[in-house]
């Protein structure tokens, strides 16, 4: 069994960078995606790592807001993964971001309800991570994704499922 198919439990967690990620969810049950700048055939979520002493919900309102412009003022927490959720970089990456010091990352997800206006998204905030955004199907997300966080996707989307019906 390769490192990458391993679940979870099985991997050694300390060689993981500790990371949030959010799956903002509109009123109509479509995803938030941005089109990543560095790489502009992949759509993500917004996420990033955590800060010392931060929880997950600490970063992922931080990184919302970071990446999307979205307050916490319009959005309602729906779920949050108990469980981390890794994945390994792929191997032209290993040793090249993050100074080299992490296999991957580990995730823990939260699911927001997005309760303001399209409006309230500005996706120009310093620094800039997507070129554009989009609300996104499920499917369509997976189809536009990189393809070493598909397993985490596929993972996350599953997790939230009953949250993808219109609200």
């Amino acid at each position: 069994m390769t490192q990458a198919s391993q679940p979870d439990s099985a991997r050694d967690l300390s060689l993981y960078r500790p990371c949030v990620g959010v799956a903002l969810i509109n009123r109509e049950g479509l995803i938030f995606a941005g089109r990543r700048l560095d790489t502009p055939d992949a759509w993500q979520m917004p996420q990033g790592g955590l800060d010392k002493g931060e929880t997950p919900l600490e970063g992922g309102l931080r990184e919302l807001r970071e990446e999307t412009g979205v307050k916490k003022s319009r959005v309602e927490v729906l779920a949050l993964t108990e469980d981390w959720i890794s994945y390994d970089l792929p191997d032209h990456l290993m040793g090249k971001v993050w100074g080299g010091k992490w296999r991957g990352q580990k995730q823990k997800w939260l699911a927001l309800r997005f309760l303001g206006a399209d409006s309230d998204v500005d996706i120009t905030r310093e620094p800039v991570e997507f070129s554009e955004w989009r609300w996104m199907k499920p499917e369509d997300l997976l189809a536009g994704m990189v393809s070493f966080k598909r397993e985490v996707y596929v993972e996350v989307l599953k997790r939230f499922t009953p949250h993808f019906r219109p609200s």
